[in-house]
């Protein structure tokens, strides 16, 4: 097949049991506001955030939601030009982030969780990072 069928990931759906709580966090911390609600009638039950190049992330409230390492999505994963400068912004904001560290891919990264406990990993390239190296590379892992 020489043509994807797919484009890219369009969004990645998340559930949050304070959207008050979850919104200021995306808004705060990754500094990302929502670009719409989601309502029904009245009662707000959702947003809609906008990561730019048509990437998204959608938030749903589901009070009875439950955060384990054995769900099927295992973390999102966020692009930065400036990982030091946005774990800066987190510390001050009290929320706890691992130290950066490069990763087995030549890219760094650092990781936090928002107010539902999803799992964020923040990645800053590298002119080494296998992301953009050729296809049918290697990537022996450490962990």
């Amino acid at each position: 097949m020489s043509t994807p069928l797919v484009k890219q990931v369009a969004h990645t759906c998340i559930f949050a049991r304070d959207l008050d709580a979850v919104e200021a966090f995306y808004r705060d911390v990754l500094g990302v506001s929502p670009k719409f609600d989601f309502k029904r009638g009245e009662d707000r039950i959702g947003f809609y955030l906008d990561f730019g190049n048509r990437t998204f992330v959608e938030v749903f409230k589901k009070g009875e939601s439950r955060f384990e390492d054995t769900n099927q999505i295992n973390h999102i994963c966020f692009e930065t030009d400036d990982i030091d400068g946005f774990m800066a912004n987190a510390k001050a904001r009290g929320v706890s982030v691992t130290d950066k560290k490069l990763g087995v891919d030549h890219t760094w990264q650092c990781w936090l969780a928002d107010p539902s406990g999803v799992k964020i990993e923040i990645f800053q390239y590298t002119p080494e990072s296998m992301q953009f190296g050729p296809d049918g590379g290697v990537c022996q892992v450490d962990w």
